[in-house]
């Protein structure tokens, strides 16, 4: 007899983070599906499901609903045109196009934050040099600089010191629809994300508040939760994301990524699906967030954020001298078999994210030098 099938979810995207979603899918009795551009993409290659296609072809979309009940995302660049013609089909989409505008559009995000009150570094919307200049003599230099659509891993950002640099990143070409924002540069202390689940009916729930450190604006490091954070500060930064995620009516994982200057805290981004500031969740919490997003778009009940130790140290794995990956295993697992690496099957180049390895405890020092490591043998930086 053949047991009953599981909903079918379809996720937008064949990177990492699906693939990382295929686990808990699984587990979940879920069948999955992927939308992925090419056959060799990090979650093709481990899914049973895929579909080959474009995210920006609504044909593509529309074929790939078809096959689904549900449909998520490991990306926002879906353009929410599209989403509201699979929508008007019938398709359930989550998050929804009017949730993901404001994790696709830097200037609709700064907007609506700022009617709602919270807290944002001072912005404006510029078009020439002279509006940057005008914004510098109020707010001071350095400011930043920052295309509305397209960014990410520090693409299309900008730390301009002085107003001879403002014209030559003006005239970089922008994205589709795109436009220039100027934002005061935040004297943080450090960078911290806050990470909640939300359900279609409201249920909710929030992870530790973690610190996050940024090379070359890429995530580097992650430590949950974030030390020496006070604890009605860290309410503060989950009850801010909790209050954005009802405010925009999301579905499924937000991640608000924060400035902290130690005296406030200033949202910087937005994301609307997993995120690399909660990988350390796969081994450090009860429930994954990957595990918690499927929940929530599917409207299951959400699982328990709790961290499963005091501390857990996640780094990433940036491509560097070492192509083959697999041949650093013998080193890394034998000297540390506590440490859990997750590799991304992407092919290496300099600077790309390809894995990422975790380690929980509840030393501190000793789990960041560990991880460090690790991270550091696979990227070809410690010699083998």
């Amino acid at each position: 007899m053949l047991l009953e099938s599981g909903p079918r979810l379809g996720m937008v995207g064949g990177g990492q983070l699906a693939r990382m979603s295929a686990a808990p899918a699984s587990a979940l009795g879920i069948e999955f599906w992927v939308l992925a551009a090419h056959a060799d993409e990090s979650a093709a290659q481990v899914v049973q499901h895929v579909m080959l296609g474009s995210h920006e072809n609504v044909e593509d979309l529309r074929d790939f609903a078809a096959s689904v009940d549900v449909m998520t995302f490991d990306h926002e660049h879906v353009p929410p045109d599209h989403l509201r013609q699979l929508q008007a089909m019938g398709v359930a989409v989550r998050p929804g196009p009017d949730a993901l505008i404001f994790a696709q559009d830097k200037l609709r995000m700064r907007q609506m934050l700022t009617e709602a009150g919270l807290r944002c570094p001072a912005w404006a919307q510029v078009w020439s040099a002279a509006d940057v200049e005008h914004f510098a003599q109020s707010n001071g230099w350095p400011v930043v600089l920052k295309t509305s659509r397209g960014g990410y891993d520090g693409k299309g950002v900008w730390v301009i010191e002085h107003l001879d640099q403002v014209q030559q990143v003006l005239e970089t070409s922008l994205p589709p629809d795109a436009v220039w924002l100027v934002e005061a540069h935040v004297r943080f202390t450090r960078e911290l994300c806050a990470q909640v689940a939300r359900s279609p009916h409201g249920q909710a729930v929030a992870y530790p508040v973690v610190q996050t450190m940024q090379r070359d604006g890429v995530c580097a490091e992650v430590i949950s939760p974030a030390p020496d954070l006070d604890p009605e500060r860290a309410v503060s930064a989950q009850a801010m994301a909790l209050h954005i995620a009802d405010l925009l009516d999301v579905t499924g994982m937000l991640a608000v990524e924060m400035f902290d200057d130690g005296e406030h805290l200033y949202v910087n981004e937005l994301a609307m699906r997993p995120h690399n500031s909660g990988h350390w969740s796969i081994d450090g919490s009860v429930t994954s967030q990957f595990e918690n997003h499927l929940r929530a778009v599917l409207d299951l009940p959400l699982g328990s954020p709790r961290a499963l130790a005091p501390y857990a140290v996640m780094v990433n794995i940036l491509g560097g001298d070492v192509g083959d990956l697999y041949s650093a295993y013998r080193h890394v697992l034998a000297r540390d078999p506590g440490i859990k690496v997750h590799l991304y099957g992407k092919a290496v180049r300099p600077g790309r994210k390809v894995g990422h390895v975790t380690c929980i405890g509840d030393d501190l020092p000793s789990l960041l030098e560990r991880a460090r490591h690790a991270a550091d043998y696979f990227s070809g930086t410690i010699d083998h």
